[in-house]
């Protein structure tokens, strides 16, 4: 039998999984300036991660906040998407650890988390998403971004403390509990909630961008003082809207939906 921790006898046992590599390339573009381009997925099913896959996308967020996803269908979904080499976040209301846990065990490369409007929520989200002694995340080899075990626990240890999962906060409201900088540190995006904030901000029905560019300005500030790259969403990535939205030196965008996108195309063929 092997040592606890150690790899198989006779084998050369791989990474844990290719989360990891995922995880590492997705940080490498945004730490150089890339821009990377997905969407959320709202559609149950594999063929919305397959065709995403197809298409070239460089990650999915599953949205576990607006859509009627359940978590076993999320998980099924990760596990397609890590096994097609297509990087998958998952978008959270609110941070529940257990779930938060099983969500990156099923092979999400990180969690987007909703609505953030204090230090604390920033701070729960990480200790969920780390194992200890830089978090409380409870360890399990008994998933698929362990290998299940093939590597033992201290290569699956090392290769998350090398690469984390990614943590985006959502900043959607017009102000927040603490400053933005705050907010920001430690986490790998600062992502605009482009629809929420104009809410927020009592834009709906107008036609004046002045506001959400401002407070869209001071996402992007705070988030290049943080180390952290500047995210958010549009419903399409002209560089009309992306002006429209201050996003154009956004190197992590979401474009859109899964059922929007099939909306858009259905009613161009009915048109």
């Amino acid at each position: 039998m092997p040592a606890t921790g150690s790899a198989p006898s006779g084998t050369d046992a791989p990474p844990p999984g290719g989360v990891h590599r995922s995880r590492r390339r997705l940080r490498a573009a945004l730490r150089g300036g890339g821009r990377l381009v997905g969407t959320f997925l709202k559609l149950p099913g594999p063929d919305v991660v397959a065709l995403a896959a197809q298409a070239g996308l460089d990650f999915v967020v599953v949205d576990l906040e607006h859509s009627a996803l359940d978590e076993r269908t999320a998980a099924d979904q990760l596990r397609l998407a890590a096994a097609l080499g297509l990087p998958a976040l998952v978008r959270v209301p609110a941070v529940d650890p257990g779930q938060v846990n099983r969500l990156l065990e099923a092979g999400a490369v990180g969690i987007q988390l909703s609505t953030v409007r204090s230090r604390a929520e920033v701070g729960a989200l990480r200790a969920a998403s780390r194992y200890a002694p830089h978090g409380r995340r409870s360890i399990s080899l008994a998933h698929p971004a362990a290998g299940y075990g093939l590597g033992g626990l201290d290569r699956y240890l090392a290769a998350e403390a090398a690469d984390p999962p990614l943590l985006v906060a959502q900043i959607e409201t017009a102000t927040t509990d603490d400053p933005l900088p705050d907010l920001l540190a430690g986490v790998d995006v600062g992502f605009v909630g482009t629809t929420d904030l104009a809410v927020s901000l009592g834009l709906a029905g107008t036609d004046d961008p002045t506001p959400l560019l401002r407070r869209t300005g001071d996402v992007a500030e705070a988030a290049r003082g943080a180390g952290a790259a500047l995210g958010g969403w549009v419903a399409d990535r002209t560089a009309e809207a992306l002006a429209r939205h201050g996003l154009t030196d956004a190197g992590y965008l979401v474009v859109g939906s899964d059922l929007q996108l099939l909306g858009a195309g259905l009613r161009r063929l009915a048109g």
